[in-house]
């Protein structure tokens, strides 16, 4: 940060005009999540759509491309603490942006199935780059007690990309065409995200003097501020490879793990094919409002959770309460989109559905988080966390696949939305069950709200 003038009373450096420079930060990371959900989230939906209507490829086809876009993310995803440490969080999101970019228009330009193929390694690098585990970091070392909120801002941009871009990628490639429309957002993200992470996101607290949360760090105290913030001393981490290992084996991580990756992998399959599902029924242009509806309603279900964990909730207990309400969802949104006849009703319930998927959607990716700087230390967090996505994308990354290939075989989306309506069943058990497991916690969970 350049200097400024004189701070009014009560301010730091990293706090011009009262502003804690961490919340800078958690806004360039909410316009990070508002591109990257609208191209590498809600993106493949609009790419599949469009694609079988320009194409009439088999919907097993595209969907295949679908789920090598979240696999590569998946594999990627866990090596993302390397690489920030390596090139810095600015470098590695730029190069998201710009992947998220290329492989959009990847993505419009393919005329054999295959070239979608090779866009999707693209954007699922991208994806990689900007997703979950991105924002995580992006805003970790800056906030411990009011983390929660910060993930909220940060991941309410990902909604927010979710209400807006579905019906704006419809009108665009109705008036650009794919390649004009996959262009235009492109080159609109570089040009938002390419100066904000220089801007924002290369500075640290510790430059800047600060500790988390705000607090004013004296010279090299902030480490062991830190240290006591994160309770008594823990031994050396294990090496990268074995640390991953050994969480595997944690009872609370690997409940925790499943369990939101079945969630995941039923609404991710749901998204990717909610425009394929509703279209007919509805048009596309409503069907893109569908989409948005469930977006919009992520920021509804995540402020709803954010009150009760405030308030001293559960973070498990609420995990197991979303999971049930995106069952609901995908049981209202079986009987408007298949079992119901056409009509007033049948598209009420319809909306219904997408509505409690998207409050159920928008704390899929952020409790997860929240649980693991519950439940592990400092030192293991961040590593717990890039592989809690990784296992969510890998899991989710099949989804689209499954679902395309489910409908081919049977001509109908009705098997696969009882298997979305199945996964947060089983998902619910898993998330409790691990709440009475072995395990440490950080002695910071009972504050870390």
């Amino acid at each position: 940060m350049p200097s400024l003038p004189q701070p009014a009373r009560g301010t730091a450096p990293g706090r011009p005009h009262g502003v804690f420079f961490g919340w800078r930060v958690a806004a360039t990371a909410s316009a990070t999540a508002l591109f990257s959900w609208g191209m590498g989230f809600f993106g493949p939906a609009i790419y599949l759509r469009t694609l079988l209507t320009e194409h009439g490829w088999a919907v097993s086809a595209v969907s295949a491309a679908v789920t090598t876009h979240f696999l590569v993310a998946a594999a990627l995803v866990s090596f993302l603490p390397e690489a920030h440490r390596r090139f810095g969080v600015a470098g590695i999101t730029r190069a998201g942006v710009a992947l998220l970019a290329a492989g959009a228009l990847g993505w419009a330009s393919a005329r054999e199935p295959w070239q979608a193929f090779a866009a999707a390694v693209l954007s699922g690098a991208g994806w990689a780059a900007t997703n979950g585990a991105a924002l995580n970091a992006m805003v970790a070392p800056w906030f411990e007690r009011r983390r929660p909120a910060a993930l909220a801002m940060a991941f309410n941009g990902g909604a927010v990309g979710g209400v807006l871009f579905p019906p704006l990628w419809v009108a665009l490639i109705a008036g650009l065409g794919f390649p004009g429309a996959a262009a235009a957002v492109g080159a609109a993200a570089l040009l938002v995200l390419w100066p904000l992470a220089g801007r924002h996101l290369r500075p640290t607290p510790a430059s800047l003097g600060l500790a988390p949360d705000g607090g004013a760090a004296a010279g090299a105290s902030t480490p062991a501020t830190d240290d006591a913030a994160a309770g008594p001393p823990r031994s050396p981490p294990a090496p990268a490879r074995p640390g991953r290992l050994a969480l595997l084996r944690e009872r609370r991580f690997a409940t925790m793990s499943v369990a939101f990756a079945l969630c995941m992998s039923a609404l991710v399959g749901l998204y990717a094919h909610m425009l394929a599902l509703l279209a007919p029924r509805l048009g596309d242009t409503a069907a893109a409002g569908a989409l948005s509806l469930a977006a919009g309603c992520m920021v509804a279900g995540r402020t709803g959770v954010g009150w009760i964990l405030s308030r001293g909730g559960s973070r498990r207990g609420a995990a197991a309460a979303t999971f049930g309400v995106q069952a609901c969802g995908g049981g209202a949104l079986l009987l408007g989109a298949v079992v119901m006849p056409p009509g007033t009703e049948s598209v009420a319930a319809a909306l219904g559905g997408c509505a409690l998927l998207g409050l159920a959607g928008g704390n899929l990716g952020v409790l997860p988080l929240l649980i693991v700087q519950a439940e592990f230390g400092r030192t293991d967090a961040p590593r717990a966390a890039a592989m809690a996505v990784a296992m969510n994308q890998a899991v989710m990354a099949c989804a689209p696949g499954i679902f395309g290939a489910l409908r081919d075989l049977t001509g109908s989306y009705l098997p696969a939305l009882v298997l979305a309506i199945v996964a947060p069943l089983v998902a619910t058990r898993l998330v409790l069950a691990g709440a009475t497991g072995g395990g440490h916690h950080s002695p910071r969970c009972g504050t870390a709200h």
